[in-house]
């Protein structure tokens, strides 16, 4: 394909994700005419009308759906030659995108980060937080202003043959709610629940950020009818210290105020802790630059392997 169609689907890809024209230009720093100029270029070289123009707000036609999935493919086997070439030149990569799964820590992380920083390497590095589904969604598309993700760190790890997986260290979670709430002030000593009395109470859950997520419980829901949905682990543990509902909390983020008995174990039947081993992951049809080596090494030594 010419410059102008890659350019073309690097427009069409951001407008997608961003969700308008507009919202894409901004993101890819460009101006909305230049972005409606690469759609139009795309659309001629093509013959094929990628947008529903009719309507309030342009919408992509089937045609356009199908050229975005296409493209998006051809984009990474792009980005993958552009790695390719700088590997082989032995030079450093501009931009390293790394996603990560809000439910882990991430002074770890950060911590790596400050250390690459400190190094003075001529790379920018881009970190996006995202929540279940969602982080292999960023992955499998691209970062704010179309930096593609070298790496991802993602909650739990089914196998994928694409992908080169490394195992970190276990993250606990437990269920609590704040001590003055009726499932803990109103139980007796020892007693456990079980889901059905859960399912009297208000079940604090953050959303999976998959943007076509199915609607009805997540992957950490206990499933009751009364849900409050949040965005993050940090605004849901402000609404368990509030006594709004109960839910599962990584215990990184809860450590303290469960020493102080802010919050307390529910004593579920099913078990208090849930366990995940977080994996670190990649392309293994892409060869790690050298910035990404460097960054790989940075991160398994801050965040650790499980023993």
């Amino acid at each position: 394909m010419s410059l102008e169609s890659i350019d073309g689907l690097r427009a069409l890809d951001a407008i997608d994700r961003a969700g308008s024209f507009t919202a894409a230009a901004r993101e890819l720093g460009r101006a909305t005419s230049a972005v409606s100029y690469a759609i139009a270029a795309l659309e001629r070289d093509l013959a094929l009308r990628l947008f529903d123009r009719t309507g309030h707000k342009a919408e992509l036609t089937v045609e356009g759906r199908r050229v975005l999935e296409a493209g998006r493919r051809v984009l990474e086997r792009t980005a993958e030659m552009e790695t390719l070439a700088r590997t082989l030149r032995d030079e450093w990569e501009p931009t390293l995108g790394i996603v990560v799964d809000g439910l882990l820590p991430l002074p770890p992380l950060l911590g790596a980060l400050r250390r690459f920083s400190r190094e003075g390497l001529p790379t920018h590095v881009q970190l996006r937080v995202e929540h279940l589904a969602g982080v292999r969604e960023r992955f499998r598309t691209s970062l704010p202003g179309s930096v593609r993700a070298d790496f991802m760190i993602v909650l739990d790890f089914v196998g994928d043959e694409r992908l080169i997986a490394r195992p970190l260290a276990p993250v606990v979670l437990r269920l609590c709610a704040h001590r003055d709430h009726p499932l803990v002030a109103g139980r007796k000593a020892r007693a456990r629940v079980d889901r059905a009395e859960l399912a009297q109470h208000v079940e604090l859950v953050v959303e999976d950020s998959r943007r076509d997520a199915p609607p009805g419980p997540g992957r950490l829901s206990l499933g009751s009818p009364h849900v409050v949905r949040l965005s993050d682990f940090h605004s849901k543990r402000l609404a368990l210290l509030a006594g709004v509902g109960f839910g599962w909390m990584p215990l990184h983020l809860v450590q303290q105020d469960l020493a102080r008995k802010r919050l307390v174990p529910l004593g579920f039947v099913e078990g208090d802790e849930h366990v995940f081993v977080p994996h670190l992951a990649w392309r293994r049809t892409v060869p790690l630059g050298r910035a990404a080596q460097r960054f790989l090494a940075l991160l398994e030594d801050a965040m650790g392997a499980p023993r």
